[in-house]
């Protein structure tokens, strides 16, 4: 383990006439991130999190990664990205104000799994993205929902020789950007009108050859998803704001990589490490919403009664234990939460909590090492599931059923699932959704199951 003390400085000013939305429009510069979340008064969605102009940035796939610096260096390697990544952030224990004090933000897709697991051949390629695409930034903004006050920080993040005259040279040019207030952007009204990938026979088909290998004891569960697809010309700001208006969650984000956009109101946690407690939220069992207050009384009750969506759970809880127990000290595993009902605008989801103490000299990579992809978009046992879904799935998932977030130079990091999630690239809006497929799964079910979780996306400008 490396002992790493950084130099920073901090500014902090009143925040009540601000808002995360505000801050992030005040902004000058490419490539910004918002990170917000809709419990803004429980401590764990105290702040909200905005950078710009990244220090630098790496992009990785199976054949290695690609590294580039603001001053226009660049370094390419054959090496694993995740090596490559372990190296640039070592674990150190120092202590920094917030659990986020400047690191990497950006995401993990879906087949950053098959680097460590044999899962098969890499499925075609459709949007042509990175299988890992992370930002730095070593000067952000930090706003406490709490205490109403915008902090922001410099950080001399890679021991450059970033002198304190220069972080507040940096501080004073955000302080200059948000007195200006926010830039006027045409957030353009465009409309989506989305398409799936495949039709609903093609989509039955799959839950029937899915339910084969369950007949046959290769698995318990696989979760089978599909693509919906839409031309889109307007600002996909527009698209963030009015879905975390109608659709609020845990994990709200909006990312700007400048060739491609992801964003998202995700209601799940894939990993949390925060001062060395290892967190997990599985969520498995979903129903729609009713019309009242005692129609949705009725629907959870039927859904905590429903054997199929209980036994989902309970199997994806085991499934989570597992993967937080590769990594944490012997004996540390609890269960905090156990299959409490969660309401979302249109669906709601059984949810529980398991937890466990980091062990010691554990990079947090190995942490998403062992818990990505999430049990609730694989299925169990995992890799087999994996196995499966890469036969009957035809392209690469990429961000989906992956992660978004950050990974902190504090040791911290937070990871949202990638679901609830879209990517605009290319003038197109792409968002997907799958199902739990398990022994008495009915296939037409399975496929309207996808159309409810992604309805919050679907409908979110039509």
């Amino acid at each position: 383990m490396t002992v790493e003390t950084r130099s920073y400085e901090l500014k902090e000013i009143q925040g009540d006439m601000m808002t995360p939305i505000s801050i992030y429009h005040a902004l000058t510069g490419k490539k910004k991130t918002l990170f917000e979340s809709s419990a803004k008064h429980e401590e764990s969605g105290r702040y909200s999190f905005i950078a710009c102009k990244p220090i630098a940035e790496i992009t990785g796939n199976q054949s290695g990664y690609s590294l580039r610096y603001e001053s226009g260096s660049q370094e390419k390697g054959t090496e694993s990205i995740i090596e490559k990544l372990k190296s640039m952030m070592p674990i150190h224990k120092e202590i920094y104000p917030f659990s986020f004090f400047g690191g990497a933000i950006g995401y993990f897709g879906y087949e950053t799994a098959f680097y460590s697991e044999k899962i098969g051949e890499f499925l075609h390629d459709d949007l042509e993205m990175p299988d890992i695409h992370l930002m730095f930034y070593d000067t952000f903004v930090i706003y406490d929902h709490l205490k109403q006050t915008a902090t922001i920080a410099a950080i001399d993040l890679f021991h450059n020789g970033r002198t304190h005259n220069k972080m507040t040279e940096a501080i004073e040019a955000i302080c200059s950007d948000l007195k200006k207030g926010p830039i006027s952007s045409k957030e353009n009204e465009a409309k989506l009108a989305f398409q799936p990938m495949i039709d609903e026979q093609t989509f039955i088909e799959m839950v029937q050859k899915a339910k084969e290998h369950i007949i046959k004891g290769d698995i318990f569960q696989v979760v089978l998803s599909q693509r919906f697809s839409s031309p889109y010309e307007g600002n996909p700001f527009a698209l963030y704001r009015k879905l975390r208006t109608s659709n609020p969650s845990p994990y709200m984000f909006y990312l700007d990589f400048e060739h491609y956009i992801i964003l998202g109101t995700s209601p799940e946690s894939l990993v949390k490490v925060q001062n060395g407690l290892v967190t997990t939220n599985p969520i498995a069992g979903t129903k729609p919403r009713g019309q009242s207050i005692q129609e949705d009384e009725q629907i959870a009750q039927s859904l905590l009664n429903d054997e199929k969506e209980v036994a989902e759970h309970r199997m994806l809880v085991d499934l989570g234990r597992n993967d937080i127990g590769r990594i944490s000290e012997i004996g540390s595993v609890s269960i905090e939460k156990y299959m409490k009902i969660e309401y979302y605008k249109y669906v709601m989801h059984i949810v529980s909590e398991v937890t466990g103490l980091l062990k010691k000299d554990t990079h947090v990579l190995d942490v998403l090492s062992a818990c990505l992809p999430a049990g609730t978009v694989s299925g169990a046992p995992k890799i087999r599931a994996m196995q499966i879904i890469n036969q009957l799935e035809t392209s690469k998932r990429g961000v989906y059923a992956g992660a978004v977030g950050y990974i902190s130079i504090t040791g911290n990091m937070d990871l949202a699932l990638a679901i609830r999630t879209m990517v605009v690239k290319d003038h197109v809006a792409h968002v997907q959704a799958g199902a739990g497929i398990v022994f008495d799964s009915i296939p037409k079910s399975e496929y309207e199951e996808t159309l409810n979780k992604a309805k919050a996306l679907l409908e979110v400008q039509q």
